[in-house]
């Protein structure tokens, strides 16, 4: 039976949770069904939700490289 563990970052998902995951879960599920001809019930999905400040990409954190991106996406003031 396969087994999933899908890691995600919880602010990905805050807006609808459950929604998403399952969502999410029903792809994943139809994917392997499709390919293995395993039935759903056969295929084990885990969440795990690790806020931004959690997951690190190399030494910085999600949350900072996000902060950091918005910040360089913000148009320039025009001077006056």
């Amino acid at each position: 039976m396969p087994f999933v563990n899908i890691r995600l970052v919880k602010e990905l998902i805050a807006d609808d949770p459950a929604g998403k995951k399952a969502a999410i879960a029903k792809g994943v599920s139809d994917a392997i069904t499709r390919t293995t001809g395993l039935g759903n019930s056969d295929v084990w999905i885990v969440f795990e939700e690790v806020a931004a400040r959690d997951w690190t990409i190399g030494p910085d954190t999600v949350e900072s490289l996000r902060f950091a991106a918005k910040a360089k996406a913000k148009p320039a003031k025009a001077k006056k």
